[in-house]
Order: C-alpha cells, then sequence, then structure tokens
C-alpha cells in the first residue's frame, strides 16, 4: 500500500498539526503507528504519556526542546529519543521556523492506533520547564 502525503488527513491544533502515516485507521497496521508533527515555533506537545506504547521521536525538521522523564536535550534533524511504555515526555519548537518530527509507537493501540494520557498540570511536569 502506498500514502501519499498530500492525501493523508491532518489534525490542526493550537501547536501544531498531525497526520497519520500508519495506523489502523490509515492501513489496519496492527503493531506500528506513525505519525507526521509539524511543532508551530515556540510551541509543542506537553508533558504526556502513553501507557501501553514504546515510542521513537526522530527530528527531521528544526531544533526540538524533547525531554524524556526529567531529562532535557536539544534535538535536531537526524536526531532521535526513545521512550519506553508509560515514560513522560514533551517536545517543543524553539526555533524561529516550523519543526518536523516523525513519532512512531508500538503497539498500536485503540481505534486510532495511539493513546495518550495528558500529564502537563501535575507535578513535577508543570514545573520542569521553569527551572
Amino acid at each position: 500500500m502506498f500514502l501519499i502525503g498530500k492525501d493523508l488527513d491532518r489534525d490542526h491544533l493550537d501547536w501544531g498539526s498531525i497526520s497519520t502515516v500508519s495506523g489502523p485507521l490509515v492501513n489496519q497496521a496492527k503493531d506500528i503507528v506513525t505519525l507526521h508533527v509539524n511543532l508551530k515555533p515556540g510551541k509543542g506537545h506537553n508533558f504526556h504519556r502513553h501507557p501501553q506504547q514504546e515510542e521513537v521521536i526522530y527530528v527531521l525538521k528544526g531544533r526540538i526542546e524533547q525531554w524524556v522523564d526529567q531529562e532535557m536535550k536539544i534535538l535536531e534533524a537526524g536526531d532521535a529519543a526513545f521512550m519506553g511504555a508509560g515514560v513522560v515526555h514533551a517536545s517543543f519548537n524553539i526555533g524561529k521556523n516550523d519543526a518536523q518530527v516523525l513519532a512512531i509507537l508500538g503497539p498500536a493501540v485503540g481505534d486510532n492506533g495511539y493513546e495518550v494520557e495528558e500529564v502537563a498540570t501535575l507535578s513535577p511536569w508543570n514545573e520542569l520547564r521553569s527551572r
């Protein structure tokens, strides 16, 4: 099966947009969910976790302030981060232009293939970036 980028649905959010490249709703994938994520300058996907899924975030374009648990690194194109199931993480675009990442999660969970549990309002996640 081939997937043409311009034909994929894109969900627009206040911090950017997400397009599912592979998942149960797109190609009936059961084990791998792949998301193309665009982050607006100064915005990001705040602290969250995927309780039953591992994830790799691969930076395609831009500079990302990437958090894995309570550790932070600046990632650029070609860099990646791995999160085991249930590990809290966040990605913020610290550049002046849009940043793009490929997020790969497994196994597929639920109807759309991925689950998200937001934790940004909970301690210590609500204080990490202000330190």
